[in-house]
């Protein structure tokens, strides 16, 4: 499976995080992608994206690592006419365009879907968008946060709209994208015709929001921020601390789990409470509920509660740092090294299935 797409070549024109991860994904998956960077710009921007802790005589940074792997890096001015013929060159024995340029910019460097499909009749393009490809916009995934609705719902009651910590709008547009052109490549093989395809933050993110539209939409409720709390379900979300200072939550989505948590912390007269027999009602006790909760967990160590919730089926997490993600089995098998010179560097997969047979 890791060598499916040996034979594509891909020409990447895109920078920063969500065109590029589409590229990673690609390359994972063994195809020759060929990332064209500016030497006037110092090539992609994310490069000096450095935490205060990096060299700062790379040329590289860890950010630009998450998604650049497994490439070919060739840097060309596509603005002057001779890198312009070179970049043709790939063109011309490319399967795939994988372009971000702001309306305009692509007809100015005479690198739109155009112009390209002249050289490679079934080439395949794909762009992503701020916004739309008529909006002249520039956007940041933190623009697309605030302009659909994540950085108002995210944040604890009554703090200030809060940014996810993760570029997560670039990451789901880079997985539409991919859809995008796995269907392209699925019409192309049966048609031998060429596509182009193209993706907007904005429509993505908004694509992304789920239930929570739908509560607004349907169930006439404007969401609002609460925390890790969940709108529809309780309890969900809510944060304990054990006997001995770790953070727990958990994801109880039905009543036979709920009652399978109130035998974890013996308490089983809490399950046939009028107040909390139903999901509705554990919503409207919620606080009431955490009350009741939060005093028994706390007289339970980690491994404890952690192991009879597992042998009673009850969604349970730990609150994990860095480091203690990491050191999971099953994170572990998401590591790859990449070579940075004759340097090796871990980074994460960018591929979160596996393909069993």
């Amino acid at each position: 499976m890791q060598e499916i797409f040996k034979d594509l070549k891909i020409v990447e024109l895109a920078g920063v995080l969500a065109g590029p991860s589409v590229g990673y994904f690609f390359a994972e998956l063994g195809a020759n992608v060929i990332k064209i960077e500016n030497p006037k710009t110092n090539g992609d921007v994310t490069r000096s994206w450095k935490l205060k802790n990096e060299d700062p005589k790379s040329n590289t940074s860890s950010y630009f690592w998450s998604v650049n792997g497994l490439k070919e890096f060739v840097s060309l001015d596509i603005s002057q006419p001779k890198d312009l013929t070179k970049l043709y060159d790939h063109i011309k024995h490319a399967d795939i365009v994988i372009s971000n340029y702001k309306k305009g910019d692509d007809q100015k460097l005479k690198v739109d879907y155009s112009t390209l499909s002249k050289l490679k009749k079934d080439l395949i393009y794909a762009s992503i968008s701020g916004f739309g490809n008529e909006s002249p916009r520039t956007a940041y995934d933190l623009i697309l946060q605030a302009e659909s609705g994540f950085m108002f719902m995210n944040g604890e009651p009554n703090s200030v709209p809060t940014k996810m910590p993760v570029a997560l709008i670039d990451i789901i547009a880079g997985h539409q994208l991919k859809e995008a052109i796995l269907i392209a490549l699925i019409k192309k093989y049966k048609t031998k015709k060429g596509s182009r395809v193209s993706v907007s933050l904005f429509d993505s993110a908004v694509a992304s929001l789920a239930n929570q539209a739908t509560n607004w939409l349907i169930g006439n409720h404007l969401p609002v921020a609460s925390g890790s709390l969940h709108p529809n379900i309780a309890p969900y979300g809510e944060l304990f601390i054990t006997k001995d200072k770790h953070y727990i939550t958990f994801a109880i989505g039905a009543n036979k789990q709920f009652e399978a948590l109130c035998t974890v912390i013996n308490n089983n007269t809490l399950a046939k409470d009028p107040k909390f027999g139903s999901n509705q009602n554990r919503i409207k006790n919620r606080q009431e509920l955490y009350g009741i909760l939060n005093n028994h967990i706390s007289k339970f160590l980690f491994k404890d509660i952690f192991k009879a919730c597992e042998k009673h089926e009850v969604p349970i997490g730990k609150i994990r740092n860095m480091k203690e993600v990491f050191e999971l089995p099953e994170a572990k098998e998401m590591l790859r090294e990449i070579k940075d010179g004759k340097v090796n560097k871990k980074v994460v997969s960018s591929i979160g299935f596996k393909f069993i047979k």
